[in-house]
């Protein structure tokens, strides 16, 4: 058995370990507060990172079409700047045909629902009277209620709240002062990171390599090549599975002669960029807003979304994400729903591209090419098949890290 020698670096470094973990459990509460503040200063610096990721997928697209050959001169110095405007102008305009097609509408319709509520209750207390499903003294005392004066009564309550309108104005309006100032913040790191993004990454591997061993640094490299060519075909995969799913839908309206067509269309759409479960909220949407021009209408719709549903969740979605991140569907649903039941919406959107990289990395591993071999080139270094290919499969153009 080999023996360990232990030096008093070594014993310094165990001793420091354990005071830091016996401070953190001893004074948990004063250190999640301390996390839990330095989290919520670094939001905006966090969300720019995940902007600059996003938009950097539509300039890297841009700048391989704009004077892909010029290397000197005027077009090569403008390339950058011109392609990061455009990819914020693009994804600008992607938001506001959104919310232009569908938050119009889904106003007008709550406005409708909320004026016909008083008479769709009385006309199912009505109806329940018929059937005699009730007690007498029951529906004698829901016979008595005046609905559109209680239904006024709460909406007043939802609309004043118990503090007064002047309290609940001044926290929404600091909320969305709030909001309005992260976002910005965002945006503009997110533009400071795409424009110097060459430079950051050569700073950062320059500083890895100086403080990492090689080895260290080789797998390093290599997980991260891993989960940006994860992240990036997930991304690309969603948003063209979302388009399908959204055309599909439209069309299908448009034949069976369903209102709102366009605009239920491009919620689905949207909301479809949540995977496999996403179609459903815009759906149970859809469904409410129809549900004003007919009920029969919305039942109808709603069979026909659950049809569509059925048929994106176990053919488009494994086919068009899971294939393209060499994922087998199986893993693609399974990811959804515990990254779904660990951390809701967000989980459902990180669940898919981390499961597919914990599959590349132990696929690569099992082929003796992981993190088992350490000294070897990561992916971006060495011409090696990317996960989810076979071996005799040619190798795809290599992504560009975001």
């Amino acid at each position: 058995m080999k023996s360990i020698k232990l030096t008093w670096k070594s014993c310094l470094m165990i001793g420091v370990t354990v005071f830091l973990l016996y401070l953190a459990i001893f004074y948990w509460p004063t250190v999640s507060a301390l996390l839990g503040g330095l989290l919520t200063a670094g939001a905006p610096l966090l969300a720019g990172f995940f902007i600059a990721y996003i938009i950097n997928l539509l300039m890297s697209f841009y700048e391989r079409l704009y004077f892909p050959k010029k290397t000197v001169g005027f077009w090569a110095k403008s390339r950058r700047p011109v392609c990061l405007i455009g990819a914020i102008l693009t994804a600008a305009l992607i938001i506001a045909v959104v919310v232009g097609l569908v938050l119009p509408e889904l106003i007008d319709c709550i406005q409708l629902i909320l004026a016909l509520l008083p008479d769709m209750f009385t006309t199912g207390v009505k109806q329940i009277d018929e059937w005699g499903i009730l007690p007498e003294n029951v529906m004698d005392l829901l016979m008595n209620i005046d609905w559109k004066t209680r239904i006024n009564q709460i909406i007043d309550l939802f609309s004043s709240g118990i503090g007064g309108v002047m309290n609940t104005l001044l926290k929404t309006l600091t909320a969305v002062f709030s909001g309005a100032v992260t976002v910005l913040l965002s945006v503009i790191f997110a533009c400071y990171l795409l424009i110097g993004k060459d430079r950051l990454l050569s700073q950062t591997r320059r500083v890895a390599r100086r403080y990492l061993k090689e080895s260290w640094y080789q797998k390093l490299g290599y997980v991260i090549d891993i989960l940006n060519k994860c992240f990036h075909r997930f991304i690309v995969g969603q948003c063209t599975e979302a388009v399908i799913l959204g055309l599909l839908c439209t069309a299908g309206m448009l034949i069976f002669r369903f209102p709102y067509a366009t605009m239920i269309g491009a919620l689905v759409a949207f909301t479809a960029l949540i995977p496999v479960a996403g179609a459903y909220i815009g759906a149970g949407v859809g469904a409410f807003m129809i549900l004003t021009v007919s009920p029969v209408k919305a039942l109808l719709f709603l069979v026909f979304i659950l049809v569509l549903q059925q048929l994106e969740g176990n053919l488009i979605y494994p086919r068009v994400v899971g294939s393209s991140m060499g994922l087998p569907g199986i893993w693609v649903l399974a990811a959804v729903t515990v990254g779904g039941g660990i951390s809701g919406v967000l989980g459902m959107l990180l669940g898919v591209p981390i499961t597919a990289a914990l599959y590349c990395i132990v696929r690569d591993d099992m082929n003796g090419r992981g993190l088992r071999a350490v000294g070897v080139p990561s992916p971006c270094e060495k011409d090696v098949p990317p996960c989810g290919e076979e071996e005799n499969e040619p190798m795809h153009e290599k992504q560009e890290i975001g």
